[in-house]
């Protein structure tokens, strides 16, 4: 078991590095809460796992200079809160692929990433240029169903 740690301990280091970043305590923190995490999570959830280990200042420019990098994207759930989920390996600096869609539960709020459905192409008229897509699916989560059943 400790084995398993300390290799995603150095996976995130690695992680760190290739993307520019300094390896310190409080990204290494970061990053093991989010990329365990079957949904995304939101920086007050965050500031509440994390207790007065990190302030709100220091999370927040974790995460913003993890979106920037292409460590994680921003999704906003079905309150507007900003929630951050993992990116794909595809992701970068200049390009995040994180356009897939979006499953929200409207019970607890988790917004789960889909990416392994595919997007359609969407034709644009002449000199149009997208930016991003967004595709969100609204239901209930497999443990609020369950919960309900």
């Amino acid at each position: 078991m400790m084995d398993k740690e300390l290799e995603k301990q150095q996976d995130f280091m690695r992680l760190l590095k290739q993307n520019g970043l300094k390896v310190t305590p409080h990204r290494l923190r970061v990053l093991d809460e989010i990329m365990h995490k079957d949904a995304a999570i939101s920086q007050p959830d965050l500031e509440k796992l994390l207790g007065k280990d990190i302030d709100r200042v220091t999370l927040y420019r974790i995460l913003a200079s993890f979106e920037e990098k292409g460590i994680v994207h921003k999704v906003f759930d079905l309150h507007g809160t900003a929630t951050y989920a993992s990116c794909s390996d595809a992701c970068s600096g200049d390009h995040h692929h994180d356009q897939h869609v979006h499953f929200m539960c409207s019970s607890c709020n988790s917004v789960y990433c889909l990416e392994e459905i595919t997007l359609p192409k969407i034709p644009l008229p002449a000199n149009f240029t997208m930016e991003s897509l967004a595709i969100n699916a609204v239901g209930r989560c497999a443990d609020c169903s369950k919960k309900e059943a």
